[in-house]
């Protein structure tokens, strides 16, 4: 990727792409410039066929503060409704291979809504995650109510929405909400590690993977199911179905193809 971002630093470790979110002076907080770039950069590494893992982080200090209340806070309601802002966690939400939030610091508000939009979150123990939007008058608008309540249940989600409670990263383990906790001190290295394991999978099945996890959030147990089904007797027509399992036979590593 040669693009140049002035709010992003973007770079690729073997087949794991890297996104940074990197406004310092403002705790990475997410505005519409910086989300712009993000999308572009994640648009870029999902059509990039060496690339079978993307990780969004952002600084020791923060991951992301909070939407830039700067630009909200005089708006009106319709302007509200006409902006493009919020569109922009439905677009990371459509990229088609793995995203791991990787997270150390604040992690507020969109900032915790951007993470929920990934696939996992792996956190640094020095990790606080928050929905502190009730401070300002108002709730979550990128999917917090809903994303949160999924992750952590009805209690938890209450308590952090209604009352703007903070977590750390060993409460956001125990109810769910981050998959690992990583010491701070190997905290990118662990991180790179996580992502680096799911790009040596089939780059075919990982995607079919994602959508078959995803559609249990969007449809009855049984619905889901016959969509797993579906999923799982198409990946019979991939080359990688072939390869893996003759791999497994012949005890060696695969040779994925991405097709």
């Amino acid at each position: 990727m040669t693009e140049s971002f002035a709010n992003i630093l973007v770079r690729q470790e073997g087949r794991v792409g890297v996104v940074q979110l990197n406004r310092p002076q403002a705790l990475n907080a997410l505005n519409s410039a910086l989300m712009a770039e993000l999308v572009a950069a994640l648009q870029a590494f999902d059509a990039d066929e060496g690339v079978g893992c993307i990780v969004i982080t952002g600084s020791e200090k923060a991951f992301a503060a909070g939407a830039d209340i700067k630009q909200m806070a005089s708006a009106s309601v319709v302007e509200m409704m006409d902006s493009p802002f919020i569109g922009y966690w439905d677009a990371v939400e459509a990229i088609r291979k793995p995203v791991i939030a990787a997270v150390s610091g604040y992690c507020f508000g969109g900032g915790c809504e951007l993470a929920m939009i990934c696939d996992l979150i792996v956190a640094s123990d020095t990790a606080v995650f928050g929905q502190p939007e009730i401070n300002l008058g108002i709730i979550p608008g990128a999917g917090g109510t809903q994303r949160l309540t999924r992750a952590v249940g009805k209690s938890v989600a209450m308590d952090m929405i209604l009352s703007g409670r903070r977590i750390n990263a060993q409460e956001a383990l125990q109810f769910g909400l981050v998959s690992r906790v990583f010491p701070a001190a190997s905290f990118q290295e662990d991180a790179l590690k996580v992502a680096a394991e799911i790009a040596s999978k089939a780059p075919v099945a990982l995607r079919v993977a994602k959508e078959a996890v995803n559609r249990a959030y969007a449809s009855s147990l049984a619905e889901g199911v016959l969509f797993e089904r579906r999923a799982f007797n198409l990946l019979f027509a991939t080359e990688d179905q072939k390869e893996g399992m003759a791999a497994f036979v012949e005890k060696r590593a695969p040779t994925w193809q991405g097709r």
